[in-house]
């Protein structure tokens, strides 16, 4: 998730297109979270990994 949000918002800075834009702000955001929720061991919703 967070490459795909970091693809996300290169490709909407180069085009230029801000919805792209703002979907890769908040996909990378919610990869991060989710990252260091699972990271830190804490389950979240039920499953202890993320990938």
């Amino acid at each position: 998730m967070i490459i795909l949000g970091v693809v996300l918002l290169l490709l909407g800075l180069l085009a230029g297109v801000g919805i792209l834009t703002t979907i890769g702000v908040i996909l990378l955001i919610v990869g991060a979270v989710l990252y260091v929720a699972g990271a830190a061991g804490r389950p979240l919703a039920g499953r202890r990994h993320y990938w």
